[in-house]
């Protein structure tokens, strides 16, 4: 390719505008002129990215009649973006950032059209989608992969991947700096600290936060010098702060935070967390943990029916066996969660071997995802393009 790509990317959420981001730092590395456009956020603007649209437009919250709104919305912004794709506004390449359910269908329809296309976050089809395979099949040329294991499993099935490291790995230290993090925060480095992290979601809040609330009144009683930190986004601070109220949390011994997950588990013992990608970033940080999960009865069903493996939390699925406890939906008792966080406090005293064990594991996974993100994509993209 003679000329600086003209690239179209779609990115929804802010995890998505960060990972446009990277991206778009090894594609200016590459093509210092490259023009880029299409769905996206602060961080991608602040790489010189043309937002057609804003990626809060593609976010979806609340239900019923909100919930319908807002999906005929984005709907309009699909048909929209599709037409200019295809009419005047045609790209070297589009790369759809995570946000499945919007980009493969999009993707599809431009790669049918001679539009190349990149799927940048592979599904999990590995874990409860594998229905999508044959979608992704059809959507994409190539798929930029977050884990090691993904690009095999891509090509069984004819689609070209790369392995590309997990963003997370590079940004948290290899050596988390605790009493750094303990000051930060006004803890001292003596004492032992707890972090609960409820989830990101109302939803995750309504379901997780009461049990996982009751589970640390339950440990407070046993250690009553312990101090518990909760990070939450900021919209749900007001909310989970009610909830720890309301399950018996001592507000002298309860710190509810501002966001500051990753200051919350710098500082931490251990951490009582639901399962997502927050776990992924604890076991990068070195703590023992406790994933737990809940969600509406229904919908546990219907997820159960789709697992295609044991294990539900990302450190489990990377390690291939149970590293640490997952407690899911009614197994996630408060006298269960209770008892499981308290088997990783006692170990720190009674068996530190334990400790010491899990502590290895998971620096040798921060190791396995660690890479050079931005220039890997980059070069998988200039490979695609012929450049």
């Amino acid at each position: 390719m003679q000329h600086p790509p003209r690239v179209v990317m779609v990115a929804g959420e802010t995890s998505g505008d960060l990972l446009a981001g990277l991206l778009l730092d090894g594609l200016r590395a590459q093509w210092p002129q490259v023009a880029s456009m299409g769905i996206g956020g602060p961080r991608m603007a602040e790489r010189g990215f043309d937002a057609w649209w804003p990626s809060e437009r593609l976010a979806v919250h609340g239900y019923s009649v909100e919930l319908v709104r807002r999906l005929a919305g984005i709907l309009r912004i699909r048909r929209q973006l599709r037409a200019r794709l295809l009419g005047g506004d045609r790209p070297d390449v589009f790369i759809g950032v995570d946000a499945p359910d919007f980009n493969l269908g999009l993707e599809a329809e431009l790669r049918a059209a001679g539009i190349r296309t990149v799927h940048f976050v592979c599904p999990s089809i590995w874990a409860w989608r594998a229905e999508r395979i044959a979608k992704i099949r059809a959507a994409c040329d190539h798929v930029l992969c977050l884990f090691p294991f993904e690009p095999e499993l891509l090509a069984r099935h004819g689609i070209g991947a790369s392995y590309v490291g997990h963003p997370l790995a590079r940004v948290i230290p290899l050596e988390p700096d605790r009493l750094a993090a303990r000051r930060a925060l006004g803890l001292q480095p003596e004492d032992e600290v707890l972090a609960i992290l409820p989830g990101s979601r109302s939803a995750e809040v309504a379901y997780i936060a009461p049990p996982f609330f009751e589970a640390a009144a339950r440990i407070l009683r046993a250690r009553p010098r312990l101090k518990i930190l909760v990070p939450a986004v900021p919209a749900l601070q007001g909310r989970v702060a009610r909830a720890a109220r309301e399950a018996g949390l001592d507000d002298a011994a309860t710190t509810v935070l501002a966001g500051q997950s990753h200051a919350a588990l710098a500082a931490c013992d251990c951490t009582l967390i639901a399962s997502g990608t927050a776990t992924l970033e604890a076991a990068l940080f070195k703590r023992p943990m406790v994933i737990g999960y809940r969600m509406h009865p229904w919908s546990w069903r219907l997820m159960r029916r789709k697992q295609l493996q044991p294990w539900v939390g990302l450190p489990n699925i990377l390690c291939g066996e149970f590293a640490v406890p997952e407690l899911l939906q009614d197994a996630g008792t408060p006298e269960a969660l209770a008892a499981a966080v308290l088997g990783w406090l006692d170990a720190r005293q009674g068996d530190p071997a334990r400790i010491a064990a899990l502590e290895a594991r998971f620096t040798e996974l921060h190791h396995e995802l660690r890479r050079d993100t931005p220039r890997l994509a980059a070069d998988a993209i200039r490979t695609l393009l012929g450049a």
